[in-house]
């Protein structure tokens, strides 16, 4: 990390809160009702949550300012995830005794529908001086003051890497205070951050391939197990967000379950769905047995397979055999998905801030 320039827009930044007290009033007062919020779940709370509280705990958070159905969304979590299920991994994350990476680790594995920006968000609102607030704006942020190794991707962000990151933002509360800023809550550094450092000409790099880094077989699988949720997830908030009905491992015919469908009903003709496979490790032919399988159902429309440009490469060789396979499916490198995600993530932002369509409706 680059010190002096952190030292720089942590001078700039206490000047304007002196400049403008009554913004920086305002903002403190939002967030510290926020902790006080968060942090009167016990555990004891979360175990009587219904489903109504959690729908008040998950729709407070700022990272679900991209959906203007809120209720859809908590409702899905729910239904996917089933209460007793999330509520147990909910109160193991926020609550339990284990390192943070492997709590956070454990939570990513077991619960579909929630990525990094709501997990830390819940962490950091609640255990204010131990854990950080991870999304788009705290990575242009970091970016900018240098710091190494940063995950650009969802699926990049492993429980070692937030420990990481924590630390990272732990640092940056000391020169803070070093400074005389009088709050040491990484809630503070995210508002920092948020505040001084959003440089755009940081965001055209946000893309940039990074150098491969060696990694243990073991962070390998669970890098690979991270990025087919995350990509399966987010295949489902496109489809939602282009207005299909979306679910993920859903089954759709005899003998196959795919990870991602978009459905629609298109006046008296009845469904179309559109299959999404992802790929990241096993066995090719497993994948394309199940999207032949998948058009039994004569609903399905078309069929797609996820994956990185060389496994792509040689799905393709495998389906070019298959007659009944090969005209119907497409191919989507998941880097690419990432990209259109984060795109539509910031126009439904921007779009549902307007406050066009209440959440009643």
């Amino acid at each position: 990390m680059n010190n002096d320039l952190l030292r720089k827009y942590i001078h700039e930044f206490i000047s304007d809160s002196k400049n403008n007290p009554d913004k920086f009033t305002q903002d403190w007062k939002e967030r510290i009702d926020l902790i006080s919020y968060y942090q009167s779940f016990s555990k004891e709370k979360m175990l009587k949550m219904n489903e109504e509280d959690i729908f008040e705990y998950i729709s407070k958070l700022w990272a679900m300012l991209i959906w203007g159905n809120k209720h859809y969304v908590v409702d899905k979590l729910i239904e996917v995830n089933t209460l007793p299920h999330f509520k147990k991994l909910l109160i193991d994350l926020v609550w339990g005794n284990e390192d943070i990476s492997e709590r956070w680790n454990n939570f990513r594995g077991h619960v579909k529908g929630m990525g990094p920006a709501m997990i830390s968000e819940i962490l950091c609102k609640t255990h204010p001086k131990d854990f950080m607030l991870w999304n788009r704006r705290a990575y242009v942020g970091l970016n900018h003051l240098e710091v190494k190794n940063l995950p650009r991707y969802d699926y990049q962000l492993t429980g070692k890497v937030y420990k990481y990151l924590c630390n990272i933002c732990k640092d940056i509360s000391k020169e803070l205070i070093n400074a005389g800023f009088n709050d040491s809550t990484l809630l503070a550094v995210d508002y920092f951050l948020w505040d001084k450092l959003q440089v755009e000409d940081k965001l055209s790099k946000i893309h940039t391939k990074r150098p491969i880094v060696d990694k243990t077989k073991e962070e390998i699988s669970e890098e690979s197990k991270i990025i087919h949720n995350d990509v399966r997830d987010k295949l489902r908030d496109i489809g939602q967000w282009l207005g299909f009905t979306s679910n993920i491992e859903k089954k759709v015919s005899e003998g196959s379950k795919v990870d991602t469908i978009w459905e629609a009903t298109i006046g008296n003709m009845g469904r179309v769905i559109y299959i999404f496979e992802v790929q990241t490790k096993g066995s090719i032919d497993s994948l394309i047995l199940n999207l032949l399988k998948s058009l039994n159902n004569p609903a399905v429309q078309g069929v797609v397979a996820v994956s990185d440009a060389k496994q792509l490469e040689i799905i393709r060789k495998h389906a070019f055999d298959v007659k009944d396979l090969k005209d119907k499916l497409k191919y989507w490198d998941y880097e690419e998905i990432l990209k259109v995600h984060e795109s539509l993530e910031f126009v439904n932002e921007n779009i549902n801030k307007l406050g066009l369509v209440p959440q009643s409706f």
